[in-house]
């Protein structure tokens, strides 16, 4: 019989992105299939839903950037040598360093298994080496796989296994609707759209995830005369606040204040894939997966995006007629305007599913 495993999982915090969905989805999987899970962070919004679906949580500061931090060394060894845990799995890089000094002080026939994921393209250096430091290093996508070995020497390459991140396809699928009330309420919430077509770009406000780029095929479409309304999905930091109103400002600048609108931060993200139009993939810097760009191909939603990263590495399996070349907005206004009115459908997402990326990171722990 193989042997329950108990997991603890660190990073920063349990607010939103893709790291923390991957670490819930993860904490869900583990706990179906009858292991512990515990996550350490500090904490957010997220933690809630983590404890309703059987992990532990553990709110400690681990991703704090202050001296203060280093105390949780100590703290986290205690933790580790009285938990004894299988798996110790690193997801981000100062709670990587505070875990792996942990780890590393303690005496070598008692330490468990030490696992990172590599979940995006670093700045290389000492900082960012620890995540490379795994016993067995999870990367997201071959990009980060090349990433590993082009630029840190020391990791035997054998010890890298590319697990795709993946979309729960019993959730994500092309016969998706969402329900008439959900519709009720979204178009009494933004009557500017209805009767529109949506185009819909999800992701964190900053500076590389394009929402810029966005703006600008926007304001060629409506140009054009299209009768379509821009979606922009997804918060910013709260110190960071000031990008989202540059980009208020910007829409404003351009007079498409009717024709964008800026939703925030949203809980149904996968109501408003289905129902857009066209979802874009805009990051001007390569995506180390890019898992809104799988969501909205696996719910049969084209997608137009950046031919670079993990996002180029979806579209070449599933929907090749997507890509574009980084800052070609031309491009992007031609193909919007070819499939307003014969809208091409991406093929069926067998490569990219949650189930398979929970089975293959169970079996690295394993391994």
């Amino acid at each position: 019989m193989t042997k329950t495993l108990t997991i603890v999982q660190m990073l920063p915090e349990l607010e939103s992105g893709g790291v923390e969905r991957g670490t819930l989805e993860i904490g869900k999987y583990l706990v179906n299939q009858g292991c512990r899970s515990i996550v350490i962070s500090g904490g957010g919004r997220m933690v809630a839903q983590l404890k309703e679906e059987g992990s532990e949580h553990i709110n400690w500061e681990v991703g704090k950037k202050s001296l203060s931090t280093l105390r949780y060394i100590r703290k986290v060894r205690k933790f580790l040598r009285e938990t004894k845990p299988d798996i110790l799995h690193l997801r981000s890089r100062l709670p990587a360093w505070i875990g792996y000094l942990a780890w590393k002080k303690l005496p070598k026939n008692d330490r468990p298994k030490l696992v990172t994921t590599v979940h995006g393209p670093y700045t290389v250096g000492k900082y960012s080496s620890v995540m490379m430091r795994g016993e067995k290093i999870i990367a997201v996508s071959e990009m980060i796989r090349a990433y590993i070995i082009q630029n840190y020497s020391f990791v035997d390459p054998e010890s890298i296994t590319v697990i795709h991140r993946g979309v729960d396809t019993k959730e994500y699928f092309p016969e998706f609707e969402p329900s008439e009330g959900w519709k009720t309420n979204w178009y009494a919430e933004y009557p500017q759209m209805l009767e529109k077509q949506l185009l819909t770009i999800p992701a964190r406000l900053t500076r590389w995830k394009g929402q810029e780029d966005f703006i600008e095929i926007m304001q060629a479409l409506i140009v054009d005369g299209q009768n379509v309304h821009g979606v922009i999905v997804g918060s910013a930091h709260p110190k960071k606040q000031e990008y989202a109103e540059e980009l208020r400002n910007l829409i404003n600048s351009k007079d498409l204040q009717n024709h964008i609108t800026m939703c925030g931060h949203r809980s149904d993200l996968k109501e408003i894939l289905s129902l857009s139009s066209i979802v874009f993939s805009l990051s001007t810097e390569p995506e180390a997966f890019g898992r809104t760009t799988i969501e909205a191909l696996s719910l049969g939603t084209p997608v137009i995006g950046y031919n670079h990263g993990g996002v180029k590495e979806q579209l070449e399996r599933l929907f090749p007629e997507g890509e574009i070349q980084v800052g070609k907005f031309g491009e992007a206004v031609v193909k919007v305007q070819e499939w307003l009115s014969n809208p091409p459908k991406p093929s069926n997402n067998l490569n990219f599913t949650l189930d398979s990326m929970c089975d293959q990171t169970l079996s690295n722990y394993y391994k």
